[in-house]
């Protein structure tokens, strides 16, 4: 088992019963802001290329977040170094998400966006390894972690900066080489100095920011109808768009969120930090990607049934927003299958049947009218979650109210 940090002035240890702080939740407020940037940069450029740069952004930004996921969970975010290591990463991550927008284009004679992204993205990389590097003294398997992952995140931080100073299609390729470095980093080395010393926080953290995540789809649906008169049939989709949102939250925190609490907090030392790695630093990535296009495909909903000026209610969804609103749902399942098959070592068919089955209902979505391809997808989530409240009632009850394990058929 790794060596706990030492409480000092520096850094002030946390607790197997710690949770997450108000600093951390402050921090939050700025990653929301960042996702509700990429949401409007994809939404305004709804094909191919724009969905892969805002997948590119998603990845950078949840590594960078991420990362701070670890450092609190095992010195208080709100005390010593660490608060202001936080806040001085609040800053630069404030600063990336300023530059989203413009993040691939020129500058047009200003500040060039692509590379305060670069910059404002290594700076709370690179920090958030300093901050960590503080508060580990006295832990020589941690120190060993931190000097192993510095240089893939070194790197990726060169690539990006290489990447804005070179613009057009080698920014493209250089940032997609800094994803992959910087994705590698929690597998460089293992996992042996790494340390989650408090289960319930770090089950906590990654759950809000699902929350974070959902809440976008719901801020888009309104923003899409922002401008418009309020109809019947906005009405309509605004409704069967939060009945999607609910069965997002639903499908999460229900049971899953409990049940993997659970088995995180069964795990010691190192197998607990794999777990903690594989379950959520990695699986919740695409959790939090599909529920951001979802929200893109919602929000292009909104906008066929209340721009009645440029679309008429017949108008089926065009093939991308589409792709983001069923696709991103499939994802969104699929994830949740390798996050119970990474948990508990078996697949929830039932999620499975739906995952796969999302995907030939969307080519007979791409023929009826928008608003009847939000209500098909709102159907088909809300009945999942009808079925398994109903198919595992006595299994959800004890893992609800009686603090057991996951066991038998139940989720995640």
């Amino acid at each position: 088992m790794t060596k706990p940090l030492r409480p000092g002035l520096l850094s002030r240890p946390t607790e197997e019963d710690h949770r997450v702080t108000t600093l951390e939740l402050f921090f939050d407020l700025v990653f929301v802001f960042a996702i509700t940037q990429i949401t409007s940069l994809v939404a305004a450029d709804l094909t191919g290329s724009g969905i892969f740069k805002g997948l590119l952004l998603i990845v950078l930004l949840w590594l960078a977040w991420a990362s701070y996921s670890w450092l609190g969970n095992v010195a208080k975010a709100d005390e010593g170094v660490l608060r202001l290591g936080l806040v001085a990463a609040m800053a630069g991550l404030f600063a990336v998400a300023l530059a989203v927008p413009e993040a691939f284009e020129g500058a047009d004679g200003g500040v060039s966006a692509a590379l305060v992204l670069a910059l404002g993205l290594t700076f709370v990389r690179l920090s958030h390894l300093a901050v960590f590097a503080a508060t580990a003294s006295g832990n020589p398997a941690l120190w060993r972690q931190i000097r192993i992952t510095s240089v893939p995140v070194a790197a990726a931080g060169t690539l990006l900066i290489a990447g804005a100073l070179v613009g057009g299609e080698g920014q493209l390729v250089l940032w997609l080489v800094a994803v992959a470095v910087d994705a590698s980093a929690y597998y460089v080395g293992g996992a042996e100095g790494w340390q989650v010393a408090s289960p319930a926080h770090f089950a906590e953290r990654h759950g809000l920011i699902i929350i974070i995540a959902i809440g976008e789809s719901i801020v888009a649906i309104g923003v899409g109808v922002a401008d418009f008169p309020l109809t019947g049939p906005v009405l309509i989709a605004a409704l069967l768009g939060l009945a999607v949102s609910v069965a997002l939250w639903w499908t999460y925190f229900d049971v899953v969120a409990l049940a993997a609490e659970r088995v995180l907090a069964s795990k010691r030392g190192t197998e607990r930090a794999r777990l903690a790695r594989d379950s959520y630093s990695y699986l919740h990535l695409p959790m939090v990607a599909a529920i951001i296009f979802m929200a893109v495909g919602m929000k292009k909903v909104m906008t066929y049934v209340a721009d009645t000026e440029h679309y008429d209610l017949s108008d089926p969804l065009a093939a991308v927003p589409l792709g983001a609103l069923y696709a991103g749902a499939s994802v969104y399942l699929l994830a949740h299958i390798a996050f119970r098959l990474r948990n508990i070592g078996s697949v929830n068919t039932g999620r499975l049947v739906v995952a796969l089955g999302l995907l030939p209902l969307s080519l007979v979505a791409a023929r009826v009218p928008a608003l009847l391809a939000l209500a098909m997808i709102a159907i088909v989530l809300v009945g999942l979650v009808a079925f398994e409240s109903l198919r595992y009632a006595e299994a959800r009850d004890k893992i609800r109210h009686e603090g057991h394990g996951p066991s038998g058929p139940v989720t995640p």
